[in-house]
């Protein structure tokens, strides 16, 4: 008999939550008052050259998350071709509107099938948490969406000083819930973050691969291999494995 399940860790973004509107749509919106309409396309593309490139420079949002987005937030609107000097006189202002906007629920909602999921694991004795490449506004948007009591342990890569895939942000959490990590199990949208990053630490791992629109926005690589990966469609899925699996 397989060993039992006491922990099901899961991602935040793309797997709990999303972006009420796509993230470089709420960017062009906050960007025109103080610096003119961008086109969406050259937003979105240059926002997530910005964003890789810091993540690539500065991993677990190093020398601390106000400046790291605001590096980010810069490049953004400057790689959609906005004028720098307008960019650069407008920062003061952009920085901490997108930075609130991204703190709760005006930016991000929980996907149906979240809470019902979390619900029905700890329906059949499992302990839930959340282990995330995430600044620590990700605690605020947990509490804001009234995820936080299903939620225990939480731990955020900014606050823990590493990130996914790293072997020790997983032990931290199991260590925190009292559990091993062959006793765990974890769910994120990432294949080589998510779902590599934990079998390597000694996790089970789902894959998730929402179909239809509410795919948008997982980390997908265009070649990516899912031969002999587990995946899951659905949130719900993941009860469904568990209890197939005989918890």
């Amino acid at each position: 008999m397989p060993n039992r399940i006491k922990l099901v860790l899961f991602d935040a973004l793309h797997t709990l939550i999303t972006p009420r509107l796509p993230v470089h749509i709420q960017y062009a919106q906050v960007f025109e008052p103080y610096i003119g309409p961008l086109p969406p396309d050259q937003v979105k593309t240059s926002f997530k050259k910005a964003l890789k490139d810091m993540q690539r420079e500065k991993p677990a949002y190093a020398g601390g998350a106000q400046g790291w987005w605001k590096l980010v937030i810069r490049r953004t609107a400057v790689g959609a071709g906005a004028d720098e000097q307008r960019v650069d006189s407008s920062l003061d202002i952009m920085v901490p509107a997108l930075l609130q906007r991204f703190s709760g629920q005006e930016g991000y909602k929980t996907f149906n099938d979240a809470v019902p999921t979390l619900e029905g694991l700890l329906s059949i004795g499992m302990k839930t948490g959340l282990v995330s490449n995430a600044d620590s506004r990700m605690r605020s948007v947990i509490i804001d969406l009234n995820l936080s009591t299903y939620l225990d342990p939480l731990l955020l890569s900014e606050e823990e000083g590493i990130e996914k895939p790293a072997k020790e942000i997983w032990e931290r959490a199991c260590s925190k819930a009292g559990v091993g990590t062959h006793e765990t199990l974890y769910v994120g949208d990432e294949l080589e973050c998510d779902y590599h990053g934990a079998r390597q630490a000694g996790l089970h791992a789902l894959l998730l691969r929402r179909p239809g629109p509410e795919r948008v926005g997982e980390q997908r690589e265009a070649d990516e291999d899912l031969s002999n990966i587990q995946t899951v469609q659905s949130l719900s899925d993941v009860v469904t494995w568990m209890r197939q699996r005989d918890v």
